[in-house]
């Protein structure tokens, strides 16, 4: 299990793409966890978001979610 937590609901956005290998082949310090519901009611169908370490990481697009994501596990590994 890594340092770095990324919760995804089941029903994001996200998880059109293989998000789960992409982010941790690329940091193997995250660990992803898809669930059924992370209780944002709604808002996975909107706009791709996920809980990074708890903090919710939103993007207009996949990529941009996707781009905020990775800044978030960055910025979280150099407390490290």
């Amino acid at each position: 299990m890594g340092i770095i937590l990324v919760e995804i609901c089941e029903s994001n956005l996200l998880k059109t793409i293989d998000i789960e290998n992409l982010l941790e082949s690329e940091y193997p310090e995250v660990s992803v966890l898809i669930t059924d519901c992370l209780s944002f009611c709604g808002l996975c169908r909107l706009r791709p978001f996920a809980l990074v370490n708890g903090k919710r990481i939103k993007g207009n697009t996949i990529e941009d979610c996707l781009t905020n994501i990775r800044q978030y596990i960055e910025a979280e590994l150099a407390n490290f």
